[in-house]
């Protein structure tokens, strides 16, 4: 993998992060149209570095709201922050699960062509579609209809979604946020959630990755310091820019635009 591949990865991971279109299956796209053989296990350590550099954005763009998430926790308030807080280490249990126990499951879909991928994204499609008509905003509208906050059941249900989008092309944005919107809860608040939900899995698995590293468990990575680094600073770039975006956009009720992108894309990576 050269600089100017990890470049081109990095600048489409930071924007398929935040936008509903599966950044795990982009990659999977882009290393396809860019001729790069990872294996399962180095696609996947790739993939969580540049995902690394979205958290950081998430946590760099909205810290404004992430502080005082942080303050109540850690010093036990038991105020709506801090229980905000608890929902969303709920919502990484189920993930959590699947990390610890299937990581060589989950490996196998990475770097194994499109046809996984192009499935995904129809199911992401059918996902974004189904949550617009049964909740867009012209019809919120008209029965002032607001959604509800996030309950400890929603939070359990959003964290089953995000573990099952760990396959690449099955968005985790889109997934969480459209089972949110499903479940009736605040358009305003989902995209939000989602970006949160994320942060403790991502950096977990990164952790995991560096004890790999220092203990030799890991073996050599096929991607060099200067390409993972040029990756990483793209992705943490792009990611600052489409962050607030994409919050904007689940207000705006704009996903069924996403819909029709992914069930095209995945039509042609099937096709493919």
């Amino acid at each position: 993998m050269t600089w100017l591949d990890a470049l081109i990865l990095g600048i489409v991971q930071g924007l398929a992060e935040y936008l509903p279109i599966s950044s795990s299956g982009h990659l999977e796209i882009f290393r396809d149209i860019l001729g790069l053989q990872l294996s399962g296990a180095d696609a996947l350590e790739f993939d969580v570095a540049l995902h690394v550099a979205t958290v950081l954005s998430t946590i760099v763009v909205l810290w404004r709201e992430f502080l005082p998430l942080c303050v109540s926790f850690l010093t036990f308030r038991r105020d709506d922050n801090f229980y905000y807080v608890c929902k969303i280490l709920l919502s990484c249990i189920p993930v959590a699960i699947v990390g610890l126990c299937f990581k060589d499951f989950v490996e196998s879909f990475f770097g194994g062509g499109l046809t996984v991928v192009g499935i995904c994204l129809l199911v992401t499609a059918a996902l974004l579609s189904f949550a617009y008509y049964f909740r867009n905003p012209e019809r919120e509208a008209r029965h002032k209809e607001t959604g509800r906050d996030i309950t400890w059941l929603d939070a359990f249900i959003i964290g089953c979604a995000q573990a099952v989008a760990v396959l690449p092309g099955l968005s985790r944005s889109g997934t969480t946020i459209a089972t949110g919107l499903l479940l009736g809860d605040k358009r305003a608040k989902m995209a939000q959630v989602s970006f949160f939900m994320v942060i403790i899995p991502i950096l977990g698995e990164a952790l995991l990755g560096v004890k790999d590293i220092v203990t030799g468990d890991g073996g050599a990575m096929a991607v060099g310091a200067l390409p993972l680094a040029v990756g990483f600073f793209a992705s943490f770039i792009v990611g600052c820019m489409a962050c607030k975006w994409m919050i904007e956009i689940v207000k705006k009720g704009k996903l069924i635009w996403f819909a029709a992108y992914c069930l095209a894309a995945g039509i042609l990576c099937i096709v493919w």
